[in-house]
């Protein structure tokens, strides 16, 4: 080195030596960076993982539903339901539906449901009457038992499904016993319970019955009108949602309003939305404190090296040489904790995708930019260590 100039291959030599010659201090300094690198790696990808498979699910759900509301006659005095009683097999002739059905919410506040008669049951319970074909396109997993079918339907039996968590706000767990649930004092034999559905979760809230068994007992829907769930094949939603309200009533298709799950979107991107900024506040918070790590550490360093740094400027180097020297072993800690960092984040987004049988999904910028992260880190964090160390007069640091 000599007084006026400061090589570059004796700038890399010394950031090296500084960092190879006391390697538990350097990778005690990294771990902050690391972990917030890592993170920030993880999060980004996970949070574009997890939304490629919102994003699918919530597409699949899209392209495969379509909704048919009864919103009544223009008169306001026209409460009578707009659905013929052949609605459900009129939609199921349309070429690409699976299944189609109606369902309704039957008013439960002034209704008791309970699992015992004459006991108070538990609040927050709902009373859903939806038919076999509607319950078959929520794609019901059951916990127990069975869902009630066409026989069922058509004689109006007093059989129930319960959701998962009605079932359990109720008491009942089994159905082995033949248990019963009692609606206002009426028994409704408990024929299966619903773990989970791909549709409708408010279902799991429910007690569902047949919607004929709901007409002979509460009387035709006119209060909650009813709505019909169709689940098509993919690609025909479209071309149904256009027929629909047709093949119903061709003398009143105005009464009804047909729908796609087309918001399914834009749900997806306000969850993603959501988790990301989430855990990138995290992921600030840990590059923040390796900030603070890299900075505690290199002027402990400084303060160590007192008599090394008022030798060198004896020997004629100027302070700008001495701020250069400790800004690159910072920034150099900070790159190699980027890449330790980028590399954990990378391996953690894979694990998890592969336990969770995920498609892993990284964008490259994120991978690429996480080195880089780190070493700004680690330069900012050696400023004022740098600028401490280049202002040491080299008497004072002789006399130590």
């Amino acid at each position: 080195m000599d007084r006026s100039r400061l090589k570059l291959a004796d700038l890399a030599n010394e950031a090296l030596a500084g960092f190879v010659q006391r390697p538990v201090r350097s990778a005690l300094t990294m771990i902050g960076t690391i972990l917030g690198v890592g993170t920030f790696v993880a999060v980004l990808g996970l949070t574009s993982t997890a939304s490629g498979q919102i994003d699918r699910r919530f597409s699949e759900l899209a392209a495969t539903q379509v909704t048919v509301e009864d919103i009544g006659g223009s008169n306001d005095a026209d409460n009578a339901v707009s659905f013929p009683p052949d609605a459900s097999s009129k939609i199921e002739a349309l070429n690409g539906v699976r299944h189609a059905g109606l369902w309704w919410t039957i008013p439960s506040d002034k209704l008791k449901i309970t699992a015992i008669p004459g006991v108070d049951g538990p609040a927050g319970l709902s009373i859903t009457a939806i038919d076999p074909s509607a319950l078959a396109a929520t794609h019901p997993r059951l916990r127990s038992g069975r869902i009630y079918d066409a026989f069922h339907e058509s004689r109006a039996e007093r059989v129930a499904v319960l959701g998962s968590v009605a079932a359990e706000r109720l008491g009942i767990t089994r159905i082995d016993s033949f248990p019963a649930v009692f609606i206002d004092g009426t028994p409704y034999t408990v024929v299966g319970i619903v773990d989970d559905v791909a549709r409708m979760n408010d279902l799991l809230f429910s007690v569902l019955i047949p919607t004929s068994t709901a007409r002979a007992v509460y009387g035709e829907p006119t209060i909650n009108r009813p709505n019909m769930l169709v689940e098509v094949q993919v690609g025909a939603a479209n071309l149904v949602r256009q027929q629909c309200a047709l093949a119903l009533r061709p003398d009143s298709p105005g009464r009804f309003r047909v729908s796609t799950t087309a918001d399914a979107r834009v749900l997806q991107q306000t969850i993603a939305g959501d988790l990301g900024e989430l855990f990138l506040v995290l992921a600030g918070i840990s590059l923040l404190i390796g900030a603070v790590g890299i900075t505690n550490t290199t002027l402990v360093a400084v303060m160590e090296r007192i008599p090394e740094i008022g030798l060198r400027r004896t020997l004629g180097a100027r302070p700008l040489h001495i701020a250069v020297q400790f800004l690159t072993e910072s920034t150099v800690l900070g790159l190699v904790g980027g890449l330790i960092g980028s590399s954990i984040g990378i391996a953690a987004v894979v694990l998890i995708s592969i336990s969770r049988d995920w498609t892993a999904i990284l964008a490259s910028w994120s991978v690429l930019g996480a080195p880089p992260v780190g070493a700004i880190v680690g330069l900012f964090a050696g400023l004022y260590p740098a600028l401490r160390a280049s202002r040491i007069e080299p008497v004072e640091a002789l006399r130590r």
